[in-house]
């Protein structure tokens, strides 16, 4: 079993409590056929822990098959020097089909980010060091495809699905919940 080894930072994108009790990490790829749809059920997975469970999101982009995930992830990370990552990765995710420098500069727009400002930063690659640590420290953790999940540092190779996910997350609060 594969364990995270670069922890997790307030340099990180976290959404929740940041004393939960149960960390989920997900490497991810904005153009990736499989991250799509897992975006729904992380969504469905924090509503249903809400303050128990701290979301984390890495980028893993696979250019090779992707052409348009490091682009899509550079974005994100325009927009969260912005302070506005987290609307920005939904709005990559929710608009998967069209990832492009339109869509980019639609959403940048829609979150009154400077969409000059955008279009120089993905030309000049200016965000591609974060995007590559993240892809980097994924590579370090045994991460070899997306999405990846890691439930408190360990890899999660079970399904990611909805009741997969629920089920080893409740099993790791029930081990940090227990008196020692």
């Amino acid at each position: 079993m594969s364990v995270l080894q670069i922890p997790v930072t307030a340099a990180d994108h976290i959404q929740g409590d940041p004393h939960a009790h149960v960390t989920l990490v997900e490497y991810g790829d904005y153009e990736c056929p499989a991250c799509g749809p897992a975006y729904p059920i992380v969504k469905a997975v924090q509503k249903h822990f809400g303050k128990r469970l701290r979301f984390v999101f890495r980028n893993f982009p696979l250019t090779q098959i992707h052409p348009q995930a490091e682009s899509a992830a550079e974005t994100a990370e325009f927009a969260g020097a912005h302070e506005r990552f987290w609307e920005m990765h939904d709005g990559l995710y929710e608009n998967q089909g069209t990832l492009g420098l339109p869509l980019y500069l639609s959403l940048a727009e829609a979150l009154h980010l400077p969409e000059k400002a955008l279009s120089e930063a993905l030309e000049k690659h200016t965000f591609k060091p974060r995007v590559r640590s993240d892809f980097m420290g994924g590579l370090k953790s045994g991460v070899n495809g997306t999405p990846t999940f890691f439930i408190n540092g360990r890899r999660h190779d079970a399904a990611y699905d909805f009741d997969d996910l629920v089920a080893a997350i409740d099993a790791e609060l029930a081990q940090a919940e227990t008196p020692d």
